[in-house]
């Protein structure tokens, strides 16, 4: 959006003859090298993945980019992408044999070339991590950094300034040993045994957890709760030994192949984090454990404060950078939603930034004219069974007087497959309305499919939870109504949301106040941001819980959403929603 459309109406605008990239991280760009092994190797998952082989193979002749965006119909889930990618850890870099025309390499130069880069906040991260993403090259170069939808910011941060350890990378670095091990080594060293065994600590490994537990695991010991001390120690053994193996295999032929040297390296990190989480945790940070089909040991900073300003905030630009403000950087950081104070000390403390100058501008947009706010006070309490029955029942009245043009946000993915069922069932012989479900398709093309709602008959119903709650952007008459199941507080027995909780109590605050109310008003004013999107939308927000209106601190919450009007029943909104339509249908405009 800020790249396709903002930025250049923006240049436009002004008459700016500036010059504009956008870079991506290396996941989202071909690797020739990468397609070559694949091509070669045999070793995709199933059929599906070699139908898409195909298919990329015959667009790497004519793309420019090689941004698999570009590519029509390849799912950014899809099985193959991480054969045709490269990683950090599989990158030969210069060693590579298609380095001078790597699409990546040809990315980061546009990059540096250009006035205005735009980046993510992933890529940013990654870079303070790993220095590799070419950012490293770039920052130092720029006078003004513009962090868009900065209440992401320390979130992001953390994910990527914390440390993890999992089965995952185990089994992943154990097939490219092997492959590597068998194309380029043959009869150097037995890869099928050493490859086995890292396959079987990686095994031993999750097992530690049992079959059935799923979900995430505090660590409040030298180990996660719930795991027998004894057989964690055993396990650690038994992955020691077998990372102690191949580096001693690989350091007698690492320096005859490119791939060797990278899989050392690889082996090297692996051994460093298995002796990390053997220690004590460090100081102002958390650990866990995520248990599914694949265990992560997770360890994580609380908030990025320190490295914030550590790393970014007193850097200083290089002494040749360009511009009106060669020698000092200036950082910019806007969002609709980053606290309430006037300070904005929900973003500011945790990134950093208590003497950072605010500016808080007002909405352009009408909220009393344009849109209507209904709590339902007879619904179920959030906690009763019957709470995710009655907010489907409601949203499928809703989306039958519309014609669809409904987007419901849940708090649970419990919810999410609840009253995503009901309303698939209820709509199923309605042709006129179409039922889309997080986790059918990409964001991206439930985007798609749903904006189609504008220029047609029919309209879709959308039922998300997680990322759908920010960056989902659809303005016009395909989005009229945004439900909402529940009040989106944190959930309090989640490792980093408990250790954060411990922290602010200790510090002699209300953990509730300073933290659960802070994120739930922000969380929830992204969500009803979903509704209107430019001056001329017209919609209702149904938040289908009742302690918006019955307690304190729902009040406290309510003050935080715009001024929109207010309906007072269900039928009054069901009424209201009919006139809507009748003037959608007459003006689509």
């Amino acid at each position: 959006q800020l790249f396709s459309r903002d930025l250049p109406h923006l240049a436009n605008a002004l008459g700016l003859p500036v010059k504009m990239a956008l870079l991506k991280g290396r996941a989202n760009y071909l690797c020739s090298h990468r397609l070559e092994l694949a091509r070669t190797e045999a070793l995709l998952p199933d059929r599906q993945s070699v139908r898409a082989l195909a298919k990329v193979e015959l667009w790497s002749q004519s793309t420019k980019t090689g941004d698999l965006a570009e590519l029509p119909g390849l799912d950014e889930r899809s099985a193959l992408v991480p054969f045709i990618t490269s990683s950090r850890d599989n990158c030969l870099g210069s060693e590579c044999p298609h380095y001078k025309g790597c699409f990546l390499m040809a990315a980061r130069k546009e990059a540096m070339a250009a006035d205005i880069t735009v980046i993510n906040h992933h890529l940013f991260f990654a870079d303070l991590s790993v220095r590799e993403s070419g950012v490293a090259e770039l920052l130092p170069s720029v006078s003004v950094v513009i962090f868009d939808e900065a209440h992401q910011l320390n979130e992001t941060g953390i994910n990527f300034l914390g440390h993890q350890f999992g089965s995952a990378q185990w089994i992943d670095f154990s097939r490219d040993l092997l492959a590597a091990g068998l194309s380029l080594g043959r009869g150097l060293a037995d890869w099928q045994m050493l490859s086995a065994s890292l396959e079987l600590a990686a095994r031993e490994f999750r097992l530690l957890f049992g079959i059935e537990r799923q979900g995430k695991l505090n660590w409040s010991q030298h180990w996660p709760d719930g795991v027998e001390s004894a057989e964690c120690e055993r396990v650690m053994e038994l992955m020691a030994t077998a990372i102690a193996s191949v580096l001693e295999n690989l350091e007698l032929v690492v320096e005859t192949a490119p791939d060797f040297e990278r899989l050392f390296e690889r082996a090297t990190d692996l051994s460093e984090l298995l002796e990390r989480f053997q220690k004590p945790v460090a100081a102002g940070s958390v650990r866990w454990a995520e248990v599914s089909s694949v265990v992560r040991w997770m360890e994580a900073p609380l908030d990025i404060a320190e490295i914030f300003r550590e790393k970014c905030l007193q850097a200083q630009p290089q002494p040749n950078a360009q511009g009106p403000a060669a020698g000092k950087r200036s950082w910019i950081f806007t969002s609709a939603t980053l606290g309430h104070d006037e300070q904005l000390s929900w973003f500011t403390e945790p990134c950093g930034l208590q003497d950072a100058r605010v500016m808080q501008v007002e909405s352009p947009f009408d909220y009393p004219r344009q849109a209507v706010l209904f709590v339902p006070k007879e619904m179920a309490a959030p906690q009763d069974p019957e709470h995710s029955n009655q907010v489907a029942k409601l949203a499928i009245k809703i989306a039958r007087t519309l014609g669809g043009r409904t987007l419901v946000l849940t708090t649970t993915l419990r919810a999410l497959r609840s009253i995503g069922e009901q309303m698939k069932i209820a709509f199923e012989q309605q042709t006129q309305i179409q039922v889309l479900v997080q986790g059918e398709a990409s964001k991206r093309e439930l985007m798609d499919r749903f904006r189609q709602g504008e220029d047609s008959t029919s309209g879709c119903v959308l039922v998300a939870s997680a990322s759908f709650w920010e960056g989902f952007d659809v303005p016009g008459d395909a989005l009229q109504a945004v439900i909402i199941d529940k009040l989106p507080f944190p959930p309090p027995n989640d490792p980093l949301v408990e250790a954060r909780s411990k922290k602010i109590e200790a510090s002699g605050k209300s953990a509730f106040n300073h933290y659960f109310l802070a994120e739930a008003a922000v969380s929830l004013k992204q969500g009803a941001g979903r509704l209107i999107r430019r001056e001329t939308d017209k919609g209702v927000l149904v938040v289908c819980d009742k302690r918006l209106v019955t307690t304190g601190y729902g009040r406290r919450l309510m003050s935080n959403l715009p001024n929109m009007a207010k309906a007072s029943s269900e039928e009054a909104l069901l009424a209201g929603l009919e006139r809507l339509t009748k003037v959608s249908t007459k003006n689509p405009s």
